[in-house]
């Protein structure tokens, strides 16, 4: 073997190697922690979900809002959406809303693939990609909570179990004092 041969040559191969790894397992290693936000406001958000209907996150105002940008072609998009349905179940009655922003993929495509899984949550079309920019999405799944007043809390690139206790805990700690709703 060439490379044993030569132990400048080795080096130079492990060092490359180690530059090309370590950064994808830095980044597999923060996978499902949900990191503060800036507290800005979010982004414009209104699109038209599966059924024709227009969502607009303005509407949400009050409520603490997952949004989730997804695609059926992302297999940890997929493999978190069981437990933000359960999340939604766990939070059922209360100020918590969840839009589902799929990423630039055919309508009908959507519509399947929502009727496949029979998950039950509000999905919404991106197909121009101009929401997924405004929001600064780069990697999929990539999903936000927002405040009930609006503000971006917590962000998460990567998947994440959301019905875990603590993530539980965090979306409930940013819901509004009863004596704040309407």
């Amino acid at each position: 073997m060439i490379a044993s041969a030569n132990p400048r040559r080795r080096a130079l191969l492990r060092a490359t190697a180690a530059a090309l790894v370590l950064p994808a397992l830095a980044r597999a290693a923060a996978r499902g922690v949900l990191e503060r936000a800036g507290g800005e406001p979010a982004p414009r958000l209104a699109l038209t979900d599966a059924s024709g209907g227009v969502r607009d996150i303005a509407s949400y105002r009050g409520s603490v809002v997952l949004v989730n940008f997804w695609a059926t072609w992302c297999e940890p998009c997929r493999y978190e959406m069981p437990s933000i349905q359960r999340l939604r179940e766990k939070l059922a009655g209360k100020p918590f809303g969840v839009l589902m922003v799929n990423v630039d993929e055919p309508d009908a495509r959507v519509r399947r693939f929502v009727a496949d899984t029979k998950l039950d949550l509000p999905v919404v079309m991106d197909p121009g990609k101009t929401v997924t920019r405004a929001w600064s999405v780069r990697v999929l799944p990539t999903t936000f909570l927002v405040g009930p007043d609006g503000r971006l809390r917590y962000r998460l690139i990567g998947d994440m179990d959301w019905s875990a206790d603590q993530v539980v805990r965090t979306v409930t700690d940013l819901l509004p004092e009863k004596s704040t709703m309407r």
